[in-house]
């Protein structure tokens, strides 16, 4: 792990080729069951130019300048549907049908029975990435209040026992995650936003859960919505569920705070915690300046000590033409030098 102050990182994805993954079909929906079309590489192919592609997403994270990098989460269709759907107890071939209130319908998981962990899903992903860096590593897994929210429950008396279902599967992934090399292991829960009242009843003892006998950095990771898909002028400047997290096992809180103008304020509820600040707009598809960036970080700094801030992008980095992707993550990490010396 690195030892200087305002160690850098990303959230966790980065872009995927073009020559990999239809980029069209991939914006228009971040999915919650299987989406093999999206894939353009033949099946008795596609593991071996994901190891390629995800190599091209750590050295570009390491020239870069990112102190603790990912692989890119280049072999996932979504942040979450990859680990969901491999667990027992999900009909993985008859998903259900949720209609929004604005009509979109969305496939999602259904589960028909026990859910469990047979077997690995992001072992051999942390493996490959702990071979290709000398970095730090962070690996990151669908958070269990949001699973139990993206799926159909047709099995558990209630929401509750399912998202404490996923948290034990979440919590044996996590072990073997942490024995392969992970020097950090990020939960990803930004449904806690979606649903705070829910989430207030039952959402901490899930990540507790889920965070259980892991000894090395955790992160829990909040976000309003990809830029992508979700306009800045949309979201709003505070979140709903997060003074909570204060109660959580993890080190970190990671929040969107660029393209929203986040109020820091917020963050003084959380003095026992470090916090993964995104200091990049990724709505904007222009690449900041060091200077803008270095300003986001001050700005974090008066909230929250230097021991504490790690600066990130916002999430959703995947949707990002990847020149633009890798312009912004180099203004980050110059910035984060520049603002270091300031204060060392």
């Amino acid at each position: 792990m690195p030892k200087h102050l305002l160690p850098t990182t990303v959230v966790g994805s980065y872009p995927q080729p073009e020559w990999l993954v239809d980029r069209a079909m991939l914006s228009k929906s971040v999915p919650r069951t299987r989406m093999h079309e999206m894939w353009r590489i033949p099946e008795q192919r596609l593991e071996e130019a994901q190891d390629d592609a995800t190599i091209v997403a750590i050295r570009d994270m390491e020239r870069a300048g990112i102190d603790i990098v990912t692989d890119g989460e280049i072999r996932r269709e979504s942040y979450s549907n990859r680990f969901a759907t491999a667990l027992e107890g999900i009909d993985i071939d008859n998903p259900a049908i949720i209609v929004a209130r604005s009509g979109q319908k969305t496939p999602v998981p259904r589960v028909v029975g026990k859910v469990r962990r047979t077997q690995p899903v992001e072992l051999r992903d942390m493996e490959f990435l702990r071979r290709n860096t000398d970095r730090a590593a962070k690996i990151t897994l669908p958070g269990p209040f949001t699973m139990s929210q993206q799926a159909k429950n047709e099995f558990y008396k209630d929401d509750e026992d399912l998202a404490m279902a996923f948290a034990e599967a979440v919590n044996a992934e996590a072990l073997d995650l942490q024995r392969a090399g992970a020097d950090v292991i990020q939960l990803d829960e930004p449904w806690v936003r979606n649903n705070p009242e829910l989430a207030k009843r039952y959402a901490v003892k899930a990540i507790n859960r889920a965070l259980q006998g892991i000894t090395v950095p955790t992160v829990v990771h909040l976000c309003f919505g990809y830029a992508a898909v979700v306009p800045g002028s949309t979201k709003p400047t505070g979140y709903s569920f997060l003074v909570e997290l204060a109660d959580t096992r993890a080190e970190q809180i990671s929040i969107e705070a660029a393209q929203p103008k986040l109020d820091l304020g917020v963050l003084k509820d959380l003095s026992s915690k470090k916090i993964m600040l995104g200091v990049l707009d990724l709505g904007n598809p222009e690449i900041e300046t060091v200077e803008i960036v270095a300003d986001r970080i001050r700005h974090g700094l008066k909230y929250v000590a230097a021991e504490r801030l790690v600066p990130a992008p916002d999430c959703g980095m995947k949707y990002m033409p990847r020149h633009i992707a890798f312009g912004k993550l180099k203004a980050m990490c110059d910035a984060a030098t520049l603002v270091r010396r300031e204060i060392s």
